[in-house]
């Protein structure tokens, strides 16, 4: 309930805040036609309250009227009947910041109703070196996009000049930061090197960050101290941001990582959320329910805790991320020689086989070893026929021990491979899924059916999590009511990172909007064949114009830069 009041009171003051603003000027304009009216909809505000039926009307890129508009002039009039209209639906972290730059339709989203996405996971785009953006160059080549950004600005304004169908909010990453101002390596930072962190963090933040994330299981995010931490989150409390992390350890050591993310939201007096929450190896399934107890325990005591999820029970990331952590230390070319060194491979193996490690998160191990790893995407395409294969099955073809053969196609694919691991189970994605605290991600960078990400697999969480948890979760099992599952998908994520025009139905507020039909809509991506487009959303549109209209993309692209409260205009 504390959420939700606090957003419809944000809200409140904002649409207040508008009509006290053209309160005093010079007489109105005459009323002039809606630019569309969605008419006769069952409109769930976001708020979590009961759907009521109206029409909403939207004049430029705000929502104008909600109410009863049958005799109201209109440029065009969508028949909604039979459907549902909501706020649009926001991403909590989306991973695309550097897919929009190639294929701007972000078409995997818009056609889940997500309309804004916030970014940055511990590594976020920007601030760059020299050094950084080296190590980026074959992504970039290899999608013929040019790094002309440096600067978290440079990046913002690449996007005004050639904007996405979404919205795009970020985070500043600590791991960026690390590595701009230290490197890889796991060493503490000197006194001047953490100056240099927090400036970072005050000139992004001014930039219009949300505030700071972490990704704490990553090199080199990992080697970040908890007082570093605290330093650099202290700054982004300064500027109205909050602290969001993928943790530490989500599996043996999840309650003291806890206890790491409640440490930093009480010494650096910020919010703090925890990124696609999970308790993830089989060790760890059925502790769902604790690590919510710990959260309400903390929030019992005055800490503004909370966190998002996707509704899998697979993971994904770096195929390289089954590798020690000494192995995955400094720059690419030190992980790859590592790697190719033959005196260094069964010490890399028997660390992969350790059941008892409590020094990184042993995935390979905690995912089952080879058969719960499966190969999602490369960027070498001599590697494709690989994709969707489990490393067990990698192996046979190779000929050679599943590990080995692991540490040979990061080799060949110099570090680029992505994986997806078998790590959750379904009873503690529900207990997560339900309770009032997490909100929606799909954890997952926008993709398309055609195009350049076509031509590669991935998570079905990309295509397919919003229409999911409306599809499964809401209408066959009853999991969550509607209005429920839609205030996490809106209102939820929008109060916590501060946009507070958005995420609501309300006369003044941006017309970010989904229109979808309730007994269709669900995903249909799997793990197997991931790349199908979710269905039953039938109208999106982003700051008033459609990018989605009767279910098909559009050509419009009218995605914006959201910018966090720390936000200072340069002169």
């Amino acid at each position: 309930m504390t959420i939700r009041f606090s957003f419809i009171l944000g809200a409140t003051i904002a649409v207040a805040a508008l009509i006290a603003c053209s309160g005093n000027g010079p007489e109105p304009e005459p009323e002039r036609a809606y630019d569309f009216i969605l008419a006769g909809g069952r409109v769930v505000d976001g708020t979590g309250a009961p759907w009521f039926r109206a029409d909403v009307g939207v004049k430029g890129d705000r929502i104008a009227a909600i109410g009863d508009l049958s005799e109201a002039p209109a440029e065009s009039r969508i028949d909604a009947t039979g459907l549902v209209i909501a706020p649009g639906f926001i991403d909590m972290l989306g991973q695309s910041e550097f897919n929009v730059l190639v294929d701007s339709r972000a078409a995997s989203k818009i056609t889940q109703g997500i309309t804004t996405e916030v970014t940055g996971e511990g590594a976020s785009i920007a601030p760059v070196n020299d050094r950084m953006m080296k190590a980026r160059e074959p992504s970039y080549a290899h999608y013929g996009v040019k790094q002309d950004f440096r600067t978290l600005e440079e990046y913002f304004s690449r996007l005004r000049e050639s904007p996405p169908a979404i919205n795009i909010a970020t985070f500043i990453g600590s791991g960026g930061i690390r590595d701009f101002v230290i490197g890889r390596e796991d060493r503490r930072a000197s006194p001047e090197e953490l100056d240099e962190m927090k400036q970072m963090v005050a000139r992004a933040m001014e930039a219009g960050a949300l505030g700071l994330s972490a990704s704490l299981q990553y090199v080199p995010d990992r080697f970040n101290s908890t007082d570093e931490l605290v330093a650099m989150a202290s700054v982004a409390a300064e500027y109205g941001g909050i602290y969001i992390t993928h943790q530490r350890s989500e599996g043996n050591l999840i309650f003291e990582s806890l206890d790491e993310v409640f440490e930093i939201a009480e010494r650096a007096a910020i919010p703090a959320e925890v990124w696609h929450l999970k308790t993830a190896y089989k060790a760890n399934w059925g502790k769902m329910g604790e690590v919510l107890e710990r959260f309400e325990a903390a929030r019992a005591r005055g800490l503004d805790v909370t966190a998002n999820q996707y509704p899998y029970i697979r993971a994904s990331n770096g195929l390289h991320a089954c590798l020690p952590v000494w192995v995955r230390e400094g720059s690419t070319e030190e992980m790859l020689s590592r790697l190719n060194d033959a005196s260094l491979r069964e010490r890399i193996k028997s660390d992969m086989a350790a059941d008892d490690v409590t020094e990184w998160e042993n995935q390979w191990y905690g995912s089952g070893g080879a058969e719960g790893v499966m190969l999602s995407s490369v960027l070498n395409p001599e590697l494709r026929k690989y994709e969707g294969k489990t490393m067990a099955q990698i192996g046979i073809e190779m000929g050679k021990d599943p590990r080995d053969a692991l540490m040979d196609l990061v080799i060949a694919d110099g570090g680029e491979s992505s994986c997806i691991i078998s790590i959750m189970n379904e009873e503690d994605v529900r207990t997560a899924l339900k309770h009032p605290l997490v909100s929606v991600d799909t954890d997952s960078s926008a993709r398309a059916e055609d195009g350049p990400f076509s031509e590669t697999k991935s998570h079905p969480r990309a295509w397919g999590t919003f229409p999911r948890i409306l599809g499964k979760y809401v209408r066959e099992e009853g999991l969550l009511t509607l209005e429920e599952a839609i205030r996490k998908m809106t209102s939820r994520p929008a109060a916590r990172v501060k946009l507070m025009d958005r995420g609501i139905l309300r006369a003044g507020m941006a017309a970010d909007i989904t229109v979808f039909d309730p007994a269709t809509i669900r995903d249909v991506a799997t793990f197997e064949d991931p790349t199908h487009y979710s269905v039953g959303v039938r109208y999106v549109f982003v700051n008033g114009r459609a990018v989605v209209s009767e279910g098909e993309i559009t050509d419009e692209r009218p995605g914006r830069v959201l910018r966090g409260p720390g936000y200072r205009p340069t002169p």
